[in-house]
């Protein structure tokens, strides 16, 4: 046969499948409104596995998985648009409008001069800052109602993720209001009386000093790890060692050091996002990122079957990130970011359904970035 006759002949069987397509989803349709009327349990994962072993049983040799992968993307479409239509007509998210202030009252770790104090400013430029020693009193000082807001780094286009700050969100009751990127110029500073040629060791935060890991092991420096680059700043300026710091210059100059390098990062392109975050859940008509956290079971095609639904109701992930979960051993917490607002009910549905199937679920707010 020629390619064009292949192709129609592919082209006739697409759209049978199309049709049988739809006919299913009418019949499963039909089942959840038998079992809701007469009050049956309308999710069974007993008749979910029960078919996936016949179509495996009858799949030819070396198409089972993809035959158990096709029948279970079907079976998840349906059971989406099942949740959407018969159990998801009241959710909604309450939530506060988010109104940017020029004196808003904000927590910060560290002291004066760091990128978390300047992304603060960017957000409101004349904020009321108070500084707190790490990224857990930051936490702290919001959820207990302290400051309204708090200021977190949550990701360095570098370095990557600021694990500190995914940890603290899963185990808070706070949300992100927005989210703003600061672009991060480290340099190489020390006190003006420092001989540079003794200089062995160089502190900054954990984030600073893998942004600048290969200026670190050129000048065989040893890294000392503090909890803020402004902290660090500070202490190399009180410490009669030969010391030195990574930071911004603006920081380097705030604490009186001598500028020894600029520009001592692995990349020209550095950035470092950050979120704002609150006890209260706070959105606006500008909100285009919905961010989640969750955990999924140990189940082959696990992960595949979660994003299924993110991809049945038309909305676009823009990050997932996985982290290890400190309490049971090789177990992970996802965590997603996906275009979107919940002012479009497809989200708050999502959510929902996301929270009736998964063991652990948190939503972690809806923002833009500023």
């Amino acid at each position: 046969m020629k390619l064009d006759e292949l192709r129609k002949s592919i082209d006739e069987i697409d759209d049978e499948l199309l049709k049988l397509f739809e006919k299913r989803m009418d019949i499963s349709h039909k089942v959840a409104l038998y079992k809701i009327e007469n009050g049956l349990k309308v999710f069974q994962s007993e008749r979910e596995n029960a078919i996936i072993d016949k179509v495996r049983d009858k799949a030819p040799n070396g198409l089972e998985n993809s035959v158990e992968t096709l029948f279970t993307t079907i079976m998840d479409i349906g059971k989406s648009r099942q949740f959407s239509e018969f159990f998801a007509d009241n959710c909604n998210i309450d939530y506060s409008e988010f109104k940017r202030s020029d004196n808003m009252k904000i927590a910060c770790p560290g002291i004066v001069g760091s990128y978390t104090e300047q992304a603060a400013y960017q957000i409101s430029k004349n904020a009321e800052i108070k500084y707190y020693e790490d990224f857990a009193d930051v936490f702290e000082a919001v959820e207990n109602g302290e400051m309204p807001f708090g200021i977190v780094p949550i990701q360095n286009s570098t370095a990557g993720s600021v694990t500190d700050t995914y940890e603290l969100l899963s185990k808070s009751n706070l949300y992100i209001a927005c989210s703003t990127k600061v672009k991060i110029n480290h340099c190489l500073a020390c006190k003006y009386e420092t001989d540079e040629s003794q200089i062995r060791k160089v502190f900054s935060h954990e984030q600073g000093l893998m942004q600048c890991s290969e200026f670190i092991k050129e000048n065989k420096f040893f890294k000392r790890e503090c909890p803020n680059t402004s902290i660090a700043a500070h202490m190399v300026s009180e410490s009669s060692e030969p010391l030195a710091c990574i930071c911004s210059e603006e920081c380097a100059k705030e604490h009186g050091l001598k500028i020894l390098k600029t520009n001592v990062a692995n990349a020209n392109k550095n950035y470092t996002r950050f979120i704002l975050v609150s006890n209260k859940v706070y959105s606006s008509k500008r909100a285009d990122i919905v961010s989640v956290t969750l955990t999924i079971s140990h189940r082959r095609s696990a992960l595949y079957r979660l994003l299924t639904k993110f991809s049945v109701c038309g909305l676009n992930l823009v990050r997932l990130e996985n982290k290890p979960l400190a309490s049971k051993d090789f177990d992970v917490q996802f965590y997603l970011d996906f275009e979107g607002s919940i002012l479009n009910p497809e989200v708050p549905k999502l959510i929902a359904e996301l929270e009736s199937e998964l063991s652990y679920f948190k939503f972690l707010g809806n923002f833009e970035e500023i």
